[in-house]
């Protein structure tokens, strides 16, 4: 069943089957000088993972490129018998709900208006891996590999998209990556971001905005009812996802406090969304232009579904997670193939909507008329 996210409305059945057939042929040429000896492209051939990564990353920019995209950075579990494969270990993974034997992969995902893509991947090494040598070189893992958090690996892969250059306005991550480097590291950069944050995480307003103080769940159950609004932060699977949320200022600041290079009026922010169906709360710290509305916050949230989708996609329709090497090499190997079959669907059913009907109707009749 093609998942609603595939479908392709705005070309006839022949143009879109003209699109596979050109895209196919344009990632192949473009993968040609990379990856070679196809019956060893996972394990024993020799290419450069990252190199195909950055090819995949400038594709899917090719189309999907925005000034206003979204960076939505989020991992995902591989679950896995054994000890062997790379990473693997006992750990937590949201796609099991609970922990288990897994490997663990952090993403970044491009959300634009144009679509969504893979744009870069890292690995996950507990410290059970990184301490024990033996483990690492037996899994063919860089030996100046050491161990990084996963916001140490999210983080790199913003510093990976700043230095290419690549154009975005926004990052979005749950709560496993919403304080700390991430956050300082955007502020430098001028770039906006929407990122979840744990009950407990304290706030408090500075001069000339509305007093705020506290934890972020006291400060929620301090609003006034009529602070909320309901707004929809995208459309899902089953319609518009509506939520009630709240919005407070904090402190304005000027860009040039993080880098002289930059100037304007930022403002830093507390965002809240309460579930209309059981009153469940999230909070979010944000940082962004003065005078953004609220709706914009929201819908910047609202685009880390593009990645959950994305997962779901990647799994179901492309293998994702049926990795059968256990080497360093072999994962990313893997998962930089599945991003480019990710990211030639995604052009392929960009290009395919775009399409103007009539133009393909009048195609198929005048190739009719030639039969």
């Amino acid at each position: 069943m093609i998942r609603r996210s595939w479908m392709m409305t705005g070309a006839s059945i022949e143009t879109t089957l003209e699109l596979w057939v050109s895209s196919l042929r344009d990632v192949k040429a473009r993968i040609a000088p990379r990856p070679w000896r196809q019956q060893a492209l996972l394990g024993r051939g020799r290419w450069d993972a990252d190199a195909l990564r950055d090819m995949v990353r400038d594709y899917a920019l090719e189309i999907l490129a925005d000034p206003d995209a979204v960076m939505v950075v989020d991992e995902t579990g591989f679950l896995k018998q054994g000890k062997a494969s790379c990473g693997v270990g006992r750990q937590y993974t949201g796609s099991a709900g609970k922990i288990t034997n897994c490997q663990i992969g952090v993403f970044a995902a491009y959300v634009s208006r144009h679509g969504h893509a893979f744009i870069d991947r890292a690995l996950y090494l507990p410290k059970a891996w990184t301490g024990d040598t033996d483990r690492m070189a037996a899994a063919h893992v860089p030996p100046e590999t050491a161990f990084a958090t996963k916001p140490a690996l999210a983080l790199a892969m913003i510093d990976r998209a700043l230095t290419a250059g690549i154009p975005f306005g926004w990052v979005a991550a749950d709560s496993v990556y919403g304080v700390g480097d991430i956050e300082m590291a955007l502020r430098r950069a001028c770039k906006g971001y929407v990122l979840g944050v744990n009950a407990n995480h304290h706030f408090g307003s500075w001069i000339g905005k509305p007093p705020v103080a506290g934890t972020a769940e006291e400060i929620a159950g301090a609003l006034d009812p009529g602070f909320w609004e309901r707004l929809s932060a995208g459309e899902g699977t089953k319609g518009e996802r509506l939520y009630d949320w709240a919005y407070c200022e904090l402190a304005d600041l000027d860009a040039a406090e993080y880098d002289e290079s930059h100037s304007g009026l930022w403002t830093r922010g507390l965002l809240i969304r309460k579930n209309i169906a059981d009153g469940g709360l999230a909070f979010f710290s944000t940082w962004c232009p003065a005078g953004t509305e609220m709706a914009t916050l929201v819908k910047v949230e609202g685009h880390r579904w593009a990645i959950e989708d994305a997962f779901e996609t990647a799994k179901n329709e492309l293998g994702l997670d049926h990795n059968e090497t256990r080497s360093w090499h072999g994962w990313h190997r893997h998962v930089s193939l599945v991003m480019l079959a990710f990211a030639m669907m995604a052009a392929i059913r960009h290009r395919a909507n775009a399409a103007s009907p009539q133009k393909s109707i009048r195609a198929v009749r005048s190739r009719l008329m030639r039969t």
